[in-house]
């Protein structure tokens, strides 16, 4: 088995630093956000984020036994080091990359701050100052805006186009440029809840809907719908094609994400740009799908495919064959802004995933006096690490559990 141990490398103060200890904590939102914190013998401390999902920090903590010592400017050996050392474990994909992810994301914010740089920075340099949002909406939640200017879901959920394009219409007067809904419905699973053969009447409604959100919102914003992996191959076929007209910015997840030809075949099928990508671990399983054209636009998540450095392996390969990156993102504002950095270091970078909108405490997890998102765009940040200082107070208010933060 490879050593990815340290090897008792030199490093000059003050960058001879090891690592003390590793935390976690559950902040329950609109999902469970497991964030991980690593404490140092320099008193510098690092926070991360990893996709939502039981057991994740339980094998943080499981990592830590072997992390602790270790240097963290080494984050891209460290990140070896988890998935080697857990390798009996499925740790080349799965929950093990994912809690993975969150430690490599609090290893960068450590490095930026022992380092004094943002993160961007160690990932390359920057591209872009803000980063394009594209607001992920529910299907016909109705929405008021509250005194940050952001909007609070009441919780609605129908699916009458015409509940669509009012919820579109609100989002968009919230300053966003790219819109997002869920496209699957109840009525899917008729006649059959099994197949994933989708029926005419069905079809015609998701076309209803998306005309619908197309007329209110009109050409200027960017639409995408997702399907949530639901359909059969004929099905995704089908209903690509039918919506050819409306110049999606993408349809995403119509097929289950295991058979790389079948999301080929829908893909050489269609006009309709395609996405995907979320349920995808490390390079190596987006490799197939970027090099055979299978996607028009990549849709990582950096929480859960293994962090920055590899999220930004994947936008490499997408960027040789000019394919756009737009990541993934359900996260809490730590995980938000980690995805901020990795998209002003990306040359492909198009627009990031913000699925918050009914949190209305979301911009009170952190220590700022304005908004995080503003009229649809995200300001990459100038000071060191990934320039997130969580509240503890809000967050201690919204831990999962005994009410304590960090286990």
């Amino acid at each position: 088995m490879r050593d990815y141990s340290n090897q008792s490398t030199h490093r000059a103060a003050p960058r001879d630093i090891e690592i003390t200890g590793i935390d976690t904590a559950v902040i329950e939102g609109n999902f469970d956000w497991n964030l991980v914190r690593i404490r140092t013998d320099g008193g510098v401390t690092g926070i991360g984020e990893s996709y939502r999902g039981v057991s994740i920090t339980d094998i943080i903590h499981q990592m830590e036994s072997f992390l602790v010592g270790e240097n963290p400017l080494d984050v891209e050996r460290l990140f070896d080091r988890m998935v080697q050392e857990l390798s009996g474990h499925g740790g080349t994909t799965g929950k093990v990359v994912t809690a993975a992810s969150g430690v490599e994301l609090a290893l960068w914010d450590l490095a930026g701050k022992i380092l004094d740089v943002p993160v961007y920075q160690l990932l390359g340099g920057k591209y872009r100052d803000q980063i394009r949002i594209y607001c992920d909406c529910h299907a016909g939640a109705a929405f008021e805006t509250d005194e940050h200017g952001y909007s609070v879901s009441h919780d609605e959920d129908i699916y009458e186009p015409e509940a669509y394009a009012e919820t579109a219409e609100q989002v968009a007067d919230l300053g966003f440029t790219a819109l997002k809904f869920d496209l699957d419905t109840p009525m899917d699973n008729d006649p059959d809840p099994m197949n994933g053969r989708v029926s005419n009447a069905s079809i015609a409604h998701k076309q209803e809907v998306v005309e619908a959100v197309r007329e209110a919102i009109g050409d200027d914003i960017d639409l995408a719908f997702d399907c949530h992996w639901d359909y059969s191959l004929d099905s995704a076929k089908r209903l690509a094609r039918k919506l050819e007209p409306y110049d999606l910015m993408w349809l995403e997840d119509v097929l289950p994400p295991e058979n790389m030809e079948a999301q080929r075949e829908v893909a050489r099928s269609t006009e309709t740009p395609l996405a995907t990508g979320e349920n995808r671990f490390r390079v190596h399983e987006f490799t197939e799908l970027l090099y055979d054209f299978g996607v028009d636009v990549i849709t990582p998540d950096p929480t859960t495919c293994g962090g920055l450095a590899e999220s930004k392996a994947i936008a490499s390969r997408a960027e040789e064959n000019y394919i756009p990156f737009s990541p993934h993102n359900v996260c809490s504002p730590v995980g938000t802004m980690a995805c901020a950095h990795l998209g002003a270091s990306v040359p492909n970078f198009d627009t990031l995933e913000y699925h918050a909108l009914a949190v209305d405490w979301w911009d009170d997890l952190l220590v700022r006096e304005d908004p995080l998102i503003q009229d649809g765009y995200l300001q990459v940040p100038e000071t060191a690490g990934l320039g997130v200082s969580l509240d503890e107070e809000v967050a201690n208010e919204h831990a999962k559990g005994s009410g304590s933060l960090w286990e």
